[in-house]
């Protein structure tokens, strides 16, 4: 038995060993593409916007995923994210040029970019506890549409322009920090990633996913159903806040109409795509979203696109969204439970997914001899 338990921790620690290094590596791989390739390249692109976006759907992949919580709030809490970190890190000699209609703004300093990213998560976490005590009373479709409703208002009240000294009212927020290299937002991201998975895979997330399979029989266990519906949500709401920030950096200017629920319908194909229930899946996905969104189908938008003297047919801007949604509707009928389902992408899964197929090939092999 020691023995046995022995070898587990050892294979945890090798594991662990690997995954660290497999980091390093792609750290290291970023380092150099950005040292080789030109800084326009569309590679970076996919990689800093893949990375927000992988952050975004792992913390909503909490909610339905892990919890068991149908929530369509995601694009708002990045929304007050973003407005957080623009407010709060313009300098103090630039606020009169952005806020040219209300006279420099009522914030009138600013605090470092580390500073500013924890506290966009820490104002979406409270507004997400604020809006949690009543809405998480409801379930199912019912509090999709309330939380979808939620970051309706919230895109509407930041156009005001009776708060307008706060939020620029309907003109743009910018000059303030913005990332040059493509490692920040994967350092970012990576390390919220991991916080989460931390998470889920404590006492805390044992009780989510207990929630997720059956409330009844979870309530019966002693877990209290209003208090950890709202911690999933708050904490899912917290890493969005920050995943807006880095949206708010990449973008490099923000307005509210950019929020539109549109935004959180991809978030939540990108986790159906990757898998609800699975971290490395929203992970996988989000970049196979991005990438295809935004750069491997972007030649299907030129109408002028020759191959030697034969023009092609039927391509015209916009062309590339129809491919696209039938690509997705592929993925989603021959893929129902997404890329990796429920489970995660590690050493440990593919050494039992070839000890299974072993398996079957020793038993294979048995039945025919006999």
């Amino acid at each position: 038995m020691k023995d046995s338990n022995a070898v587990s921790k050892s294979q945890k620690i090798r594991d662990w060993a690997v995954s660290a290094s497999l980091i390093v590596f792609s750290l290291v791989l970023i380092f150099v593409l950005e040292q080789v390739l030109p800084r326009t390249s569309m590679l970076f692109t996919v990689l800093k916007k893949g990375a927000i976006y992988a952050l975004v759907a792992v913390s909503m992949n909490l909610l339905n995923g892990f919890t068991g919580l149908f929530s369509l709030g995601q694009a708002g809490f990045m929304m007050i994210g973003a407005y957080t970190y623009a407010v709060f890190t313009i300098p103090v000699a630039l606020r009169p040029a952005v806020y040219q209609y209300f006279d420099g703004g009522a914030i009138q300093f600013a605090i470092p970019v580390f500073a500013a990213l924890l506290l966009a998560g820490l104002v979406a976490a409270v507004f997400a506890f604020l809006i949690g005590l009543p809405v998480l009373h409801l379930k199912s479709d019912y509090l999709a549409i309330a939380t979808l409703g939620f970051a309706e208002i919230m895109r509407a009240l930041f156009q005001w322009d009776k708060l307008g000294a706060i939020t620029n009212g309907s003109n743009l927020l910018r000059k303030y920090p913005v990332f040059r290299s493509t490692l920040f937002p994967f350092v970012v991201s990576g390390i919220c990633i991991a916080l989460i998975v931390l998470l889920i895979n404590s006492t805390y997330g044992r009780a989510f996913k207990a929630i997720r399979d059956d409330e009844v029989a979870a309530e019966a266990m002693g877990i209290n159903l209003a208090s950890h519906k709202r911690l999933a949500f708050t904490i899912s709401s917290f890493f969005a806040g920050i995943s807006g920030a880095l949206l708010a950096m990449f973008q490099t200017t923000i307005q509210a109409n950019q929020f539109k629920s549109a935004m959180t319908y991809e978030i939540l194909l990108i986790v159906v795509i990757g898998g609800i229930g699975s971290v490395t899946g929203s992970c996988i996905s989000s970049m196979l979203f991005i990438a295809c969104s935004e750069w491997w189908l972007r030649f299907l938008d030129n109408n002028n696109l020759m191959i030697g003297d034969f023009h092609v047919p039927l391509l015209k801007p916009g062309f590339r969204k129809v491919v696209f949604a039938i690509v997705i509707m592929l993925i989603v009928i021959f893929y129902q439970r997404g890329i990796m389902g429920e489970s995660e992408f590690s050493l440990a899964g593919i050494r039992k997914a070839f000890a299974r197929r072993a398996k079957k090939n020793s038993a294979a092999k048995n039945g025919g001899a006999k």
